[in-house]
């Protein structure tokens, strides 16, 4: 009769394998739960552009709620096409600050507000927008001298009124740019048209693409911008530690967004 033999490990080498497997489980454990709270709850930005000034600035860091509108593909990384249209959709409000994925790559992360709902008409005439036929009104809002005031210096702000009775903070310089005069735009079913607040300075749905971003599919969704999280200057550097005080933006820190 023959036994299987084994050789035992030394005691300090089997308690270095276990503490080992014990580090890789924490590790996937962290990660799993990183990845849940990224596909269903939220997920953070960096806002790279000037095109939703004066609300949003190079530099500010949000956050994104991804159970806002429900789930599609593109609420998981790097979007694959795992089903279409939306799970559990719940309809976007008019003038929510929304990140979208770029209709015509279906990859890059865009954000503008929320303007057109499916059949609206959309129409811009001497830098002022009408919603269904209907001139939004809008008010200029002088800044205060003490105010601190980022972004371009020539940019008037002007506070417009949605039908809904929600309002927001527009810039605009002038009304002979290339988008203060446009067709008007209906809105197909299913889909969304969305503006920067930086009226002069955004490639938004009133651009065709691939240049601009055009209607948006509701399935393009990724979630709605809820807080500023933290802000830096633009010269703030990863790499100069002294500048992640030095050109942090603290009045902008925990800022929530409307």
């Amino acid at each position: 009769m023959s036994e299987n033999v084994r050789a035992a490990q030394p005691p300090e080498k089997s308690g270095a394998i276990h503490e080992f497997v014990e580090i890789v489980k924490t590790v996937v454990y962290a990660l799993l739960i990183a990845l849940v709270l990224r596909v269903f709850l939220f997920q953070p930005f960096t806002i790279p552009s000037a095109s939703m000034e004066p609300n949003l600035f190079e530099g500010d860091y949000i956050i994104v709620s991804k159970y806002s509108y429900g789930y599609s593909h593109h609420s998981i990384p790097f979007s694959p096409p795992l089903f279409q249209g939306r799970i559990l959709e719940r309809k976007p409000a008019r003038g929510d600050i929304i990140v979208f994925k770029l209709p015509s790559d279906g990859h890059t992360d865009y954000i503008k507000r929320l303007i057109g709902l499916p059949g609206d008409r959309i129409q811009m005439r001497e830098g002022l927008l009408y919603l269904n036929g209907k001139l939004i009104p809008r008010d200029a809002t002088p800044s205060a001298p003490d105010e601190v005031k980022y972004g371009s210096p020539t940019a008037a702000e002007f506070r417009e009124t949605l039908p809904e009775g929600r309002t927001f903070v527009t810039n605009d310089e002038g009304t002979d740019r290339d988008l203060d005069d446009t067709p008007v735009y209906v809105v197909p079913e299913g889909h969304y048209f969305f503006m920067g607040d930086n009226r002069d300075n955004s490639l938004d749905s009133r651009v065709a693409p691939p240049v601009g971003v055009g209607f948006v599919p509701a399935e393009n969704l990724v979630g709605k911008a809820q807080i500023i999280l933290l802000s830096w200057d633009r010269d703030a550097s990863i790499f100069k530690p002294w500048t992640w005080f030095l050109d942090a933006r603290l009045e902008r820190f925990f800022h929530v967004l409307k």
